[in-house]
Formats: structure tokens, C-alpha cells, sequence
């Protein structure tokens, strides 16, 4: 019974199921079956990583996927968002696969816009999770953008965004052509300032 509501997690009736998944994992394996474990889909945020450990410990380290979890239950529109945050916490924790949600959850079916929004937002929870269990090539990744932003080096920014094409629209929408800083801070960018002393000085970069 995965919780279809925050106030249904890590109840009876959803370690009953799971109990019942761990019997059916190890009568698979002993047929040579393959098998994924499909876990909670709403869950708070402090139960996350005990429901991680319990299917991993149950079902014998079988390879487990969940929607989201979903950390909260008043955000229609915005469930991409909750999925991403407590998806993140999950792939700390063992979750093995993180199933993508979209903003369109609960509402109505997804438009190709709504799954584009909820892959991204699920690429971005594993990610941050990538980072912290030191999945070789992710840090690798932030410091490449972290170098790219101190140089204001916008071509190579939008070629190192998770989702390039978005990135480039806000810039290009918001901004003046050739402006090397942002308009977030316009001619007071911390980073423009600091190179007028420390660097060599900035050149424009075509977007």
C-alpha cells in the first residue's frame, strides 16, 4: 500500500506491503528473475531515510525506485519541486532510481513542457545526491560552472546548465547583448569588480 498522503507514511499497512515485496524478491531470485522494488510515493521529510534503509534491509539490497518521495501535499503545480527535494534525500539514503514527477501531478496529464520541467527537476535531486556520495565526475561539474561564473564566462555556463536551452532564454531575455555581468546585480556584480584588481580585465562574451 504505498501512501497516497503524507499521514499514510511508514504506517501498518505500507511495512505489511513491504514485507510482502521481500518475500516475492527472494522467490524471484531463486527463479533467476530480475527485479526492481517500487517504494512510498508521499513521505516526510525526517521518514525518508528510514524508509530507504528498511526496503534495502528487507528486500536484501534489491534495487529500489520511488516517486519523489513527496515531502508535502499542498503543492499542486509545484510537485516536481517537493518530489526533487525529498528525491535528493532518498539517493543519499540507497534509492537506486528516482522516478521523475511532474508539475502537472494530481492536477491533469503532463504536456511535453510539464515532463520536460519534471525531468530536470529529478536530474537535479540526483545530482545533489551524486555530490554528496562522491559519485566520480559530479563535484567535477560545480567546479567547472564555479570557475565559468567567477570568469563570467556565459558560452561556457549555458554549455555546462543541466538544461542549456532554458538557461540561455532567461539571459538572453533579461539582459542587454554582450553585457558581461548579469542584470541581477547590473554594474555592481561583486565578480566584475573583483577582476578590475585581482585580473586580467573582463572581454564581452556573445550569448
Amino acid at each position: 500500500m504505498r501512501p497516497g498522503c503524507i499521514a499514510d507514511a511508514t504506517d501498518r499497512a505500507q511495512i505489511t506491503e513491504l514485507l510482502t515485496l521481500g518475500e516475492l524478491v527472494d522467490r524471484a531470485w531463486q527463479r533467476g528473475v530480475q527485479v526492481m522494488v517500487e517504494g512510498p510515493g508521499h513521505v516526510p521529510y525526517d521518514q525518508i531515510a528510514a524508509n530507504m534503509k528498511l526496503e534495502k534491509k528487507i528486500c536484501r539490497n534489491a534495487p529500489f525506485y520511488v516517486l519523489g518521495p513527496l515531502v508535502t501535499d499542498i503543492a499542486p503545480g509545484y510537485d516536481h519541486i517537493t518530489a526533487a527535494i525529498g528525491g535528493t534525500l532518498a539517493a543519499i539514503n540507497g534509492a537506486d532510481f528516482l522516478c521523475y514527477v511532474t508539475p502537472a501531478e494530481h492536477l491533469a496529464l503532463p504536456t511535453i513542457e510539464d515532463v520536460h520541467a519534471g525531468v530536470i527537476a529529478s536530474r537535479i535531486a540526483a545530482h545533489a545526491a551524486d555530490l554528496v556520495k562522491g559519485v566520480k565526475g559530479a563535484a567535477d561539474w560545480d567546479l567547472k560552472m564555479a570557475r565559468a561564473r567567477k570568469n563570467l564566462d556565459w558560452e561556457e555556463q549555458m554549455k555546462l546548465a543541466i538544461d542549456p536551452e532554458f538557461a540561455k532564454t532567461k539571459r538572453g531575455d533579461r539582459n542587454k547583448i554582450n553585457e558581461i555581468a548579469c542584470s541581477m546585480c547590473g554594474e555592481y556584480c561583486a565578480v566584475k569588480i573583483a577582476s578590475q584588481y585581482f585580473d586580467s580585465p573582463l572581454s564581452p562574451c556573445n550569448d
